[in-house]
C-alpha cells in the first residue's frame, strides 16, 4: 500500500528571554499528539536543535517521549558538526527509551564522503538495536550526499531511511532508484506530500502541521483514496498555509499564540512577523486549524 506519512517537525518553546520554556514545549508535544499525524520530528530545524545544549536536549526529549510516545512514532535528531556529539546525545535518547533517530550531516567544515560515511558508521553503531534516519540538507550543513553516498550509507545495519530537505523532486528519485525498496525517504518540503511519493517517497516531514495539521491530514486521506478532487482543495490549503507560514518558526509561534496553545519565542536570531504577518498567521491560522 502506498504510504502518505505525515512526520510533524515540532518546534521549541523558549521564553522572550532565549530561555527554555519546558511547560511550553510540552504544550507543543500535546498539541502535535493529537493530530493524527504518523510521527514527531524532534528537536531537528524547526526545534532550532543548534540552540539546544545537551542539559536542555534532555529535558526535551524526555517530555517528548512522556507526552507523544504512546501516539505516534517519536524520532528524534541528534545530528551534530562531529560523531563523539552525536554518538553521545544518541546515548542520552536511548536511555529516555527513544529507538528512532535522525542525524544531519556532519555540518560546518566540508568532509569528504568518507568522513561521511564514517560519521554515520559510528551512529549507527551507537544506536543500536533502533533505527536511523539520514538527514540531507546540504544548503544548511555544507556538505552534499551524493546517490552514490546515500547507496553506501543505506548499507550501515540501523540506517533505515533519509530525510531529504530543500532538494529537488528529481533528486529524490535519483536517490529512489539507488536504494533498497524498503529505504524510507522523506521530503521535508512540506507542501510536496503527494508529489514526492509519486518519485518514491514514503511522505513528509513537516513543520507547519505542527501548526495546521488538519490541511495535511486532509491531503493524506485523500491522495490514498484516489480522489482527484479532493487531493486538489486539499493541496490548495496546504498550499496556502505554506505559503504564509512556511518554515518560519517565529511564524508557527505566533500561530500557536492565535490558537491558545502558548507563548512561545524563538532563540536563534529569527525575526518576529510585523503586524501584517501577524494578521496573516491569524487568518490562515483560524481558516485551517
Amino acid at each position: 500500500m502506498t504510504r502518505y506519512d505525515i512526520l510533524t517537525a515540532i518546534p521549541t518553546a523558549f521564553h522572550r528571554d532565549g530561555s527554555l520554556d519546558p511547560e511550553g514545549s510540552r504544550a507543543i508535544f500535546r498539541y502535535v499528539g493529537q493530530s493524527g499525524n504518523e510521527g514527531a520530528f524532534v528537536l531537528g530545524t524547526t526545534g532550532e536543535f543548534p540552540a539546544v545544549d545537551v542539559d536542555e536536549f534532555t529535558a526535551l526529549v524526555s517530555a517528548a517521549m512522556e507526552e507523544l510516545a504512546d501516539r505516534m512514532r517519536v524520532i528524534v535528531h541528534v545530528g551534530r558538526p562531529s560523531a563523539f556529539e552525536a554518538v553521545r546525545l544518541v546515548g542520552v535518547a536511548r536511555a529516555l527509551g527513544v529507538r528512532e533517530f535522525a542525524a544531519l550531516t556532519p555540518y560546518y567544515l566540508r568532509s569528504t564522503d568518507d568522513a561521511v560515511f564514517d560519521y554515520f558508521r559510528q551512529v549507527s553503531d551507537a544506536v543500536g538495536d533502533g533505527r536511523l534516519y539520514v538527514y540531507v540538507y546540504p544548503a544548511r550543513s555544507g556538505n552534499p550526499v551524493s546517490p552514490e553516498l546515500l547507496a553506501r550509507l543505506a548499507e550501515l545495519p540501523n540506517v533505515v531511511g533519509a530525510k531529504v530537505s530543500e532538494l529537488s523532486l528529481d533528486d529524490l528519485a535519483a536517490y529512489r532508484a539507488v536504494v533498497p525498496e524498503d529505504f524510507d525517504l522523506y521530503t521535508g518540503a512540506d507542501r510536496d506530500l503527494v508529489a514526492a511519493v509519486r518519485v518514491g517517497a514514503q511522505g513528509v516531514v513537516s513543520g507547519v502541521s505542527a501548526v495546521t495539521p488538519k490541511p495535511f491530514r486532509a491531503l493524506a486521506d485523500a491522495a490514498r483514496s484516489g480522489d482527484a478532487t479532493a487531493v486538489a482543495a486539499a493541496q490548495d490549503a496546504v498550499d496556502e498555509v505554506v505559503a504564509l507560514i512556511g518554515g518560519d518558526m517565529a511564524r508557527m509561534k505566533e500561530g500557536y499564540r492565535v490558537l491558545g496553545v502558548t507563548d512561545a519565542h524563538c532563540r536563534m536570531a529569527i525575526a518576529e512577523p510585523d503586524d501584517a504577518g501577524r494578521e496573516e498567521v491569524a487568518r490562515v491560522v483560524r481558516a485551517h486549524a
